[in-house]
């Protein structure tokens, strides 16, 4: 048995959490529910701007792995902080939830990135991303042991948007199908599929289970829902693809299976939605399970952390089934 039921790549972020009006997306220029990057200065000012936040470590994949280990999985990331008190925090946090974090902090380059995620009263989210150290992530940074050690290499789409970093998804993409492992991939965001559709669907050859809900997926085929679903899973062993309140279908070759989504008492955020129900799925996934029993975890975590503010349990999700 490896020693990591996953390893996951991407950008080690600070999300920073303000509830706003739309009247602020409006005036700030955000297009809610996207995820854009901005520069430094940009990032500034629109914190300034910001009323009251709370502060937690985060990005997608680590996110993931988060939920992933209050399963009880057993999970390590690979992402650039810098040395700086930002970059001291997110891995104390993140070792804290139980994920291994190997890789030491960067001394030299840019600050520890932050998201910068402001909720509306919709419970929509809408993210400025400061990438900072996280955008200099290269293939230097990718630890072929890890990658090995694991059963699963999880990658979170964003991951395309810098050039090195596109060098450092190939590197664990090899690195994981030579040690016999399997690759996941997280399309992240429409916005992301937008900026990169081609360079993702050109690595869906390297993919085994993907993961996205039907924005991305027809973005990224240029097609309805069904059709984008058919397209994915021709190119890669399991989909599943998200569809919000009405749940998910995931696909396996000529096999479907739906499951419904878990009805809350309020929605309150749903910044980690997809991620959490990745989080389950993999849980299931890598423990043998059924693809219905996989999308029902990934629908018990996903339900948990729209519940409240915030991008990861607040429960030991092990305890909810």
């Amino acid at each position: 048995m490896p020693p990591f039921d996953v390893v996951g790549i991407g950008n080690a972020l600070v999300d920073v959490i303000s509830h706003e009006r739309d009247a602020f997306l409006d005036e700030h220029g955000l297009r809610k529910g996207i995820q854009a990057l901005v520069d430094g200065p940009e990032a500034e000012r629109l914190y300034a701007a910001m009323g009251s936040a709370s502060e937690a470590s985060g990005g997608s994949a680590a996110n993931t792995l988060a939920g992933l280990a209050s399963f009880g999985g057993r999970a390590a990331f690979l992402g650039r902080v810098a040395d700086d008190q930002l970059g001291a925090v997110y891995a104390h946090d993140i070792e804290a939830v139980g994920v291994i974090f190997p890789l030491a902090p960067a001394t030299g380059g840019s600050p520890t990135g932050r998201c910068l995620i402001v909720v509306t009263p919709d419970a929509e989210r809408t993210m400025s991303t400061f990438l900072g150290a996280a955008a200099e992530i290269g293939p230097e940074d990718i630890d072929e042991d890890a990658v090995a050690a694991a059963g699963i290499c999880y990658l979170e789409g964003y991951l395309f948007d810098p050039p090195q970093a596109r060098e450092a998804l190939a590197k664990a993409i090899a690195a994981s199908h030579r040690a016999g492992g399997k690759v996941a991939l997280s399309m992240s965001d429409p916005g992301c599929v937008e900026r990169n559709g081609p360079l993702i669907a050109d690595a869906l050859e390297g993919v085994d289970l993907l993961f996205g809900n039907e924005d991305e997926l027809v973005l990224l085929f240029g097609t309805d829902a069904d059709a984008a679903l058919d397209e994915a899973a021709a190119r890669c062993e399991v989909v599943a693809m998200t569809r919000g309140p009405a749940g998910c279908v995931v696909a396996r070759g000529d096999e479907r299976v739906s499951a419904p989504a878990l009805s809350v008492d309020a929605v309150v955020d749903t910044t980690g939605a997809g991620d959490l129900f990745a989080a389950g799925f993999l849980r299931g996934f890598t423990t043998g399970r059924p693809l219905a029993e996989c999308a029902r975890l990934g629908a018990v975590a996903a339900a948990e952390v729209i519940a409240h503010v915030g991008a990861r349990p607040q429960v030991p999700l092990a305890g909810l089934v």
